[in-house]
């Protein structure tokens, strides 16, 4: 009964624990919602032709791409931090610092896309943004392993699970650094950089696929 009863308490997170991961996702959701709040609808006089509407949307459509970029690029991060607190069973001070810090790149992602998206093309917004990334994908990463690290991460928890938790955050970086050579060459078109982070996440995952199948 001892024994089943530790295994069902180590199974809940400590609850400083929980209310690190609950304000993490609050402000996860408030920095995802700010970025709609930058694209704003056009306001055109009334009786104005459909084609009037028409072409005002077409004017949006760079802070459209970039919501629809930053919003699924965040969502990744978020999904990254829930996967990896989802192995977390323990509280330590350690975290809550590296924590807040990757939390204030996430805050600043909505700035970074607004100046892409109103500097269309220009080569310092691109650049800028992608170093954004880059910066909130290494602090996601020191993130998740401090996480997983033995004393935090839950007892039962397996050496693969916790390799391929580790290996998903990699992509972003990755993909955020071959837009940056691109922006330099043609400043719009580096945001087609980011298509390749679905790519290196897989072959990260593959990757430690590879390594345990030949650790068996």
């Amino acid at each position: 009964m001892a024994g089943h009863h530790d295994t069902a308490a180590d199974a809940r997170p400590d609850h400083p624990l929980e209310r690190l991961i609950f304000f993490s996702d609050a402000v996860f959701a408030i920095a995802i919602t700010l970025l709609i709040i930058e694209v704003h609808p056009p306001h055109l006089p009334f009786g104005s032709p459909w084609q009037a509407y028409v072409n005002a949307l077409r004017t949006l459509w760079p802070n459209l791409f970039g919501f629809f970029v930053s919003f699924f690029v965040i969502g990744a991060f978020w999904s990254g931090h829930h996967r990896a607190f989802a192995l977390a069973g323990h509280y330590s001070d350690r975290l809550v610092g590296p924590n807040l810090q990757m939390l204030c790149a996430i805050v600043f992602m909505p700035f970074a896309t607004a100046f892409m998206s109103a500097n269309g093309g220009m080569l310092v917004p691109s650049v800028l943004y992608a170093l954004t990334l880059i910066v909130t994908g290494l602090l996601n990463i020191r993130l998740v392993r401090m996480a997983t690290r033995p004393g935090i991460v839950r007892s039962g928890v397996s050496a693969r699970e916790i390799a391929y938790t580790r290996a998903r955050g990699g992509g972003v970086v990755l993909g955020a650094m071959v837009s940056i050579p691109i922006a330099f060459w043609i400043a719009p078109l580096s945001q087609l950089g980011l298509l390749t982070i679905p790519l290196f996440q897989w072959l990260l995952r593959r990757r430690v696929t590879q390594r345990f199948a030949r650790a068996a």
